[in-house]
């Protein structure tokens, strides 16, 4: 009785916090906004401006609206790498509304774990599995909007190409492509030239788009470029190289994707056969495939072949991923 209160008392305090936060988040409005504009504005006019002494953009987010739980996230490591998950992928909220959800769903596992299966390890398992949802769901959001850049990158090289060679500047076919092309990268590229504009360095705003964007290709493009600015050189041919480059590494990613396409098709049948085995047999002798949930040995038998087949359907997508 006293671990159930322990664990609801649990299950209320984080969301107590959960609440809180995303409260804080909705209050955060135009007022707190403002008032950063004017300090900032105050700072440039009394203040002798130094390029070396003061960045002409300044950047300031937040994991959490409150303020001692903001401090500290930041000096957790997994916090700051949830934060940069949640902006490569887009996703609304903070990583400190991210983390609590983490725990209350962890908790939840732990109180259907201990108290409905009756097993403190199922509990735990339970636990740390529901716990990872929303990181899983950060990690695919990012994943299908930097695989959508990288599909979208070589259009944008061939267009940056036609620019150059139609007389644009580097920073006006990097317009076009913010211009005509679709989030992600028209979004990415406009975040990277208004940065240019408001007096950045080019070096610097390009580094700035690399830590945003994580994409290996983008990192071709963007140490030609630099390289082509010290040395000198064409730089459309550069670019039409490096577009002609990722196209070939696109065809080799399709290759890899059939010849590794047996293992993903193994890895979804042995992950199914259990489960069909199980219903057949319990249409044809259901005395018999009762036992796996009317007995304890029967229900330790069934929690470990579960938990044995998450494992073996995590081992057996690591090894038919392969990066190119």
């Amino acid at each position: 009785m006293n671990v159930t209160l322990l664990v609801a008392a649990g299950v209320a305090v984080v969301a107590f916090f959960l609440v809180m936060s995303i409260g804080a988040l909705l209050r955060a409005g135009k007022d707190e906004a403002d008032s950063k504009v004017k300090e900032r504005l105050r700072q440039f006019a009394l203040t002798e401006v130094e390029s070396d002494s003061i960045d002409l953009i300044l950047k300031h987010g937040s994991m959490s609206q409150v303020s001692w739980f903001n401090r500290l996230l930041e000096k957790l490591r997994f916090a700051s790498n949830l934060e940069d998950t949640i902006k490569k992928g887009d996703s609304k909220g903070s990583a400190g509304i991210y983390l609590l959800l983490c725990a209350l769903l962890a908790l939840i596992g732990l109180y259907v774990g201990i108290f409905l299966a009756s097993r403190i390890w199922v509990g735990f398992v339970l636990a740390g599995m529901l716990g990872y949802i929303p990181v899983m769901y950060l990690n695919r959001r990012k994943d299908k909007r930097m695989d959508r850049f990288q599909k979208q990158l070589p259009d944008a090289l061939d267009l940056m190409t036609r620019a150059l060679k139609a007389g644009h500047t580097f920073g006006g076919s990097m317009r076009m492509v913010a211009d005509e092309m679709d989030d992600p990268i028209g979004s990415e590229f406009r975040i990277t030239l208004e940065e240019i504009n408001f007096g950045m360095d080019v070096d610097r705003a390009l580094a700035n788009l690399q830590k945003r964007v994580d994409v290996d290709d983008l990192k071709f493009f963007i140490v030609s470029v630099n390289i082509q600015r010290e040395t000198g050189g064409n730089l459309s041919e550069i670019i039409s190289n490096i577009a002609r480059l990722v196209r070939e590494r696109f065809v080799l990613f399709g290759k890899i994707r059939i010849l590794s396409a047996e293992g993903r098709i193994s890895a979804l049948l042995l992950s199914a056969l259990p489960f069909l085995i199980t219903a057949v047999l319990y249409f044809i002798n259901p005395d018999y495939m009762s036992l796996l949930w009317t007995t304890e040995v029967g229900q330790a038998m069934a929690w470990g072949a579960v938990m044995s087949m998450v494992l073996g359907t995590i081992v057996m997508r690591r090894m038919v991923k392969i990066k190119v």
